[in-house]
C-alpha cells in the first residue's frame, strides 16, 4: 500500500473568475479551516474516529463494494451526528444539537441476499479513539493497513440479524479533504478510492470479496442548510483507477461540480466534468441524473435504495473514454427537510429506547 497526496489545487489559477469557481472544489485545509477542526481522516494516514463534531454538525465514514462475480454488494455508513436522523432533526428544532447523541451504523446488503439496518443510538453507546469507533455492538478499527468493521445489527422492517466482519484493504491512502460548499462548512475526503474488500458474515451466511471504496464527509452544520440536492458517483476503471463525481445544487444559488481521477498508484487529478444526463425518476418521483462522456449515454441497471428523498443506484455509464459500472446516489435535502418525510423516517430508523 502506498500513501499519496493530491496535486495542487486549481484555485491557484491567476484568472479571478476561474479562481472563484475552483475554490468550490479546491482541497480544504487539513485542519478544517475557520469552521472547526473536525476531520474524518488525516491525509495519508487514514480514518480519524475521534475528530470533534460541531453542535448541529455531522461526521461519517462510507464504504461500498461489489463482489468480483457481480452477485453481491454492500454499503456501510458509520455516522456520528447522523445526518438523516429524524430524532437529530427534531432535537435541532428544539435547540438541542448534540451530535454525539445521534449515532448509527447503516448496513445495506444487495444482490442475492438483501437486508437493511440503521438503528440510532445515543451517547452512552458511543466510544471513540483515534483508531477505533464503537456504536453499540458494532465497531470500526483501523490498524494503518486495514479497516475492520464488526457488524452486529438488526435489520428492518423484518427483524433479522446482520452479524459478521468486513475488512477493507486500501490500494493507496489519500484523504485530502475538498470543499463541497462556498462557505467551507462541508468537506469530503476520498480515503481509499480503490481497495479490496472481504465480507465474512455468519448471519446471513455470506462470504465474498471484491473491489471497494472508502471516504469520509463532515460538516459544522446540517446538510440541508447548505444544499438543496446532490448527486455523487464512483466508478472503477479498467486499469484499476477510480473516477469520482460530485454534483451539488447549493442554497446560495451556486453549484459544486467536482470530478477526480485516481490512477492505480493513487495520484489524483481534477478532470473536466462531463455533460449532465437525466436518468429515470423513481417510484417516489425522485429525480436522478449523472455526468457522462459527451455523445455517450447512461442507464440504471439496478435501483438499490428507493426512498422519498434518497436513491442509490448502479449505473452502466461512460467516463474518461471507457464504459464503466458506477455506484450512484441522489439526495434531495428539500424533501428530507419536509414534515411528511420526517414522519415516515422512524419506520426505517428505529432508536434504541432510553439512549
Amino acid at each position: 500500500m502506498r500513501v499519496v497526496d493530491v496535486l495542487p489545487s486549481a484555485a491557484e489559477s491567476a484568472d479571478g473568475a476561474r479562481d472563484a469557481e475552483a475554490k468550490q472544489s479546491a482541497p480544504a485545509p487539513a485542519d478544517g479551516g475557520d469552521h472547526g477542526p473536525a476531520a474524518g481522516c488525516e491525509p495519508g494516514c487514514g480514518p480519524r474516529f475521534d475528530a470533534p463534531v460541531s453542535p448541529g454538525g455531522y461526521l461519517w465514514w462510507y464504504v461500498d463494494a461489489f463482489s468480483d462475480d457481480g452477485r453481491h454488494g454492500i454499503t456501510l455508513i458509520a455516522q456520528v451526528g447522523s445526518c438523516f436522523s429524524p430524532y437529530y432533526a427534531s432535537a435541532r428544532r428544539r435547540r438541542s444539537s448534540d451530535p454525539l447523541n445521534h449515532n448509527s451504523l447503516n448496513v445495506a446488503l444487495y444482490g442475492e441476499v438483501k437486508r437493511w439496518a440503521m438503528t440510532e443510538r445515543g451517547r452512552s453507546a458511543l466510544h471513540r479513539q483515534p483508531d477505533r469507533l464503537e456504536i453499540g455492538p458494532s465497531s470500526l478499527s483501523w490498524d494503518g493497513h486495514c479497516l475492520s468493521i464488526r457488524i452486529d445489527e438488526i435489520a428492518v422492517p423484518l427483524p433479522r440479524r446482520i452479524r459478521g466482519t468486513v475488512k477493507l484493504y486500501p490500494r493507496t491512502v489519500a484523504g485530502q479533504p475538498y470543499f463541497l460548499d462556498g462557505a467551507g462548512r462541508h468537506r469530503w475526503a476520498p480515503i481509499a478510492p480503490g481497495a479490496r474488500v472481504e465480507v465474512a458474515l455468519d448471519r446471513p451466511s455470506l462470504h465474498w470479496s471484491g473491489h471497494g471504496y472508502l471516504d469520509s464527509n463532515w460538516g459544522s452544520e446540517p446538510l440541508e442548510k447548505a444544499f438543496r440536492y446532490w448527486e455523487w458517483s464512483r466508478a472503477e476503471l479498467k486499469d484499476g483507477g477510480t473516477a469520482v463525481l460530485y454534483d451539488a445544487t447549493r442554497r446560495d444559488g451556486q453549484r459544486t461540480e467536482l470530478g477526480l481521477h485516481f490512477d492505480p498508484s493513487g495520484r489524483v487529478e481534477q478532470i473536466e466534468v462531463p455533460p449532465h444526463a437525466s436518468l429515470p425518476t423513481t417510484a417516489w418521483r425522485m429525480r436522478r441524473g449523472t455526468r457522462v462522456d459527451a455523445q455517450k449515454s447512461a442507464r440504471v441497471t439496478a435501483t438499490l435504495e428507493n426512498t422519498p428523498f434518497y436513491t442509490r443506484s448502479v449505473l452502466a455509464t461512460h467516463m474518461l473514454g471507457e464504459p464503466v459500472t458506477a455506484m450512484h446516489e441522489s439526495v434531495c435535502l428539500d424533501r428530507f427537510d419536509s414534515r411528511w418525510v420526517q414522519v415516515l423516517l422512524p419506520f426505517r430508523i428505529p432508536r434504541v429506547p432510553g439512549s
